[in-house]
């Protein structure tokens, strides 16, 4: 296929988003479709929904992995491998510093400006809602099905009622959805990679999950025993983010790698930074007592945690490809689309909006970051300054 974009354009794009997006991973997914959906249309709003329902439905860190995706589509491996260290670096750097004992975020100032990014999650996520539901839900049976999602998503939390939700969106789109229109004719832009490369990717994954446990026995060797761990995190976890944590705390915490309140130190820095919260590994990688620790170790766990979900994601690529321009697959990705929203909207209720959200000055500030986005037309990097500056002023006042 004809790529259309270069690996710096998809670099420094994604190394913007690295910096800005604070949140967690639904909030992520909201600052992608402002910034490469609806400013710089490198897909649209159907195309990105689809490959959101798709990554959902996946093991791994389904932000990234939709990030990935968009690299690959743009700029080809090259830019998938951009998308990726852009996306991740600055959160993994600074996780590195906080290890190392470099506390960025103590203080009244600091927890203000925690608390106003916190808020800005609150108008990116509602931003998101909002305009997929416009091109997304724009029927009846289609914005019932976001309200049964969303109730799903709410009352079965986690990774049970995201995939539950979704299966319901399939059926339902199987079922009444067959007819749509124009619709089922839209362009969608395709990733270019042949069904061996997908074949060999999942293969690769198997050998690694079962393969990785017997070296790690047979050589005795740390570096081995931590790339191990956090494989199997990163591959056995389904709905990313902060699901993946029940995993890394059985697998550094119970085996006496790092201590429970290192662990929590960690956790609660991760949630001061942007970027995907499974660059929290770095942290792990560089405190744990297994492995060579410090920036190697850090490098090891992260490069071992992301890996399974982007060969699963490579893997199943060209399988999608093939099938979801056939009427029924188009279907039920309509109903998967139509679910997609209303787990986006339950998630800005909780966790989103409830942690954010604790008094009338906070709600005031992310009214006005919406605003802004919505109306003003102003980039999410802006919101994110504002939303700071304000959290300040709250903090402070």
């Amino acid at each position: 296929m004809t790529r259309t974009g270069t690996v710096l354009e998809v670099f420094l794009a994604f190394l913007r988003l690295g910096v800005t997006s604070f949140g967690g991973p639904i909030a992520h997914l909201g600052y992608f479709r402002d910034d490469l959906v609806v400013r710089r249309r490198w897909m649209d709003d159907r195309a990105y929904a689809d490959l959101v329902a798709l990554c959902q439905f996946l093991p791994g860190p389904a932000s990234s992995q939709v990030g990935f995706a968009m690299g690959l589509q743009r700029a080809g491996f090259l830019g998938a491998l951009a998308a990726f260290l852009a996306f991740t670096l600055p959160s993994a750097v600074l996780l590195i510093a906080f290890a190392a004992g470099a506390s960025l975020f103590g203080g009244p100032v600091g927890g203000g400006i925690l608390d106003g990014l916190k808020i800005v999650a609150v108008a990116i996520v509602a931003q998101a809602v909002w305009g997929m539901a416009r091109s997304l839900t724009p029927d009846a049976p289609r914005a019932g099905l976001a309200v049964v999602a969303a109730a799903l998503a709410l009352f079965a939390p986690g990774a049970v009622g995201q995939i539950g939700a979704l299966i319901i969106g399939v059926v339902a789109g199987l079922l009444l959805l067959r007819d749509g229109g124009a619709e089922a004719g839209a362009s969608v832009p395709g990733f270019g990679v042949s069904r061996a490369m997908g074949i060999g990717c999942l293969v690769l994954v198997a050998v690694a999950l079962l393969g990785l446990p017997v070296l790690a026995v047979v050589t005795g060797s740390g570096v081995i025993a931590l790339a191990d761990a956090f494989f199997r995190s990163g591959a056995l976890v389904f709905g990313g983010g902060h699901v993946v944590l029940p995993l890394l705390q059985a697998e550094v915490v119970q085996n006496g790698w790092v201590s429970p309140d290192t662990f929590l130190a960690g956790y609660g820095a991760a949630q001061a930074v942007p970027g995907p919260l499974f660059t929290f590994a770095a942290y792990l990688g560089a405190v744990s007592s297994v492995g060579p620790g410090g920036v190697v170790g850090a490098l090891v766990a992260l490069a071992a945690i992301f890996v399974p979900g982007f060969l699963v994601l490579v893997g199943v690529l060209p399988f999608w490809d093939a099938l979801r321009g056939r009427p029924r697959v188009r279907a039920a990705m309509r109903g998967a689309n139509a679910a997609v929203v209303g787990i986006l909207g339950a998630a800005l209720y909780t966790p989103v909006f409830t942690t954010a959200v604790t008094g009338p000055g906070p709600f005031v500030l992310a009214l006005v970051g919406f605003v802004l986005l919505t109306a003003f037309r102003v980039p999410a990097w802006v919101v994110v300054i504002v939303g700071a500056v304000g959290g300040v002023a709250l903090a402070l006042t």
